[in-house]
């Protein structure tokens, strides 16, 4: 069974994680098949929306430990080995996810666990159904450090204070809660999740790639810049995607027509 699917719809393309037995655990056929569909939405200016979701009843339950302890060197240093894997396998499919050309959507239809808060939160838009909860189990069960950008999501959306409780003790927190905190967009019924997720898809099919590049840029930067380095990000910003997309759109505002914007270049610079 593959491990990961990819269907496209339309503009939409749809990524889904797809080993239910394991709760969609990650192991290196895994983190190939999210690669690949990444890297397919890379190259198809077509599509202007990814979804990310999990078969059956979780979202992603984290790495399969299964598999890593399988994995671990008969002789030999297991941390090297691991921190090798890391940069191999599991790497490049959290960055390209960062780098993605348009906008994504964590379609989070169940537990997120471990890398997989990592992989739902590294989306430019996550929503979680009622029922979903997330979990951090590195520290109390492993007695390790969150990975897959974890931390660094946990500390710029919710704080200190809440990062440490959910690093440190592992509690379960509900969609509900993760959407009070910040942690996500949005917690709606499970009945409603799909007509939410494929709401927003249908909003973000409209607006430009290019300014959802920056923003994303903007936002995931500005707590290493001083006001006086985000203005003037804001500003080179500006400077590109004035001529790109705000003078069609004005016109498109005075005819009282709906702006079309383009797909996002190759240069991103």
């Amino acid at each position: 069974m593959d491990p990961v699917l990819f269907t496209i719809d339309g503009t939409v393309a749809r990524i889904t994680l797809n080993r239910p037995e394991t709760y969609n655990a990650m192991n290196d056929a895994l983190m190939a098949g999210l690669g690949d569909a990444l890297a397919r939405v890379e190259g198809d200016e077509s599509i202007r929306v990814v979804i990310i979701t999990g078969t059956g009843k979780a979202f992603c339950s984290g790495a399969d430990l299964v598999d890593m302890a399988a994995s671990f060197p008969a002789a030999g240093e297991p941390g090297a080995a691991v921190a090798d894997r890391m940069d191999r396998s599991f790497h490049p499919p959290i960055r390209a996810l960062a780098d993605c050309p348009v906008p994504t959507i964590a379609r989070i239809n169940g537990v997120a666990a471990g890398g997989g808060i990592g992989l739902a939160l590294g989306c430019d838009i996550a929503i979680a159904a009622r029922s979903a909860t997330f979990v951090s189990t590195f520290g109390p069960r492993l007695g390790i450090v969150p990975d897959l950008g974890t931390t660094w999501h946990l500390a710029a959306r919710i704080g200190r204070a809440r990062a440490l409780g959910m690093a440190i003790l592992g509690d379960r927190i509900t969609a509900d809660e993760a959407a009070e905190w910040g942690l996500i967009w949005r917690s709606v019924a499970d009945e409603d999740l799909d007509r939410e997720v494929d709401d927003v898809a249908r909003r973000l099919a409209r607006v430009s790639p290019d300014a959802v590049y920056r923003i994303r840029q903007s936002v995931d930067s500005a707590a290493g810049h001083d006001l006086s380095e985000h203005l003037d990000l804001e500003r080179d910003h500006q400077r590109e995607l004035i001529p790109r997309n705000a003078v069609s759109a004005v016109a498109a505002f005075v005819t009282k027509t709906e702006p079309e914007f383009l797909p996002l270049r190759t240069d991103r610079s």
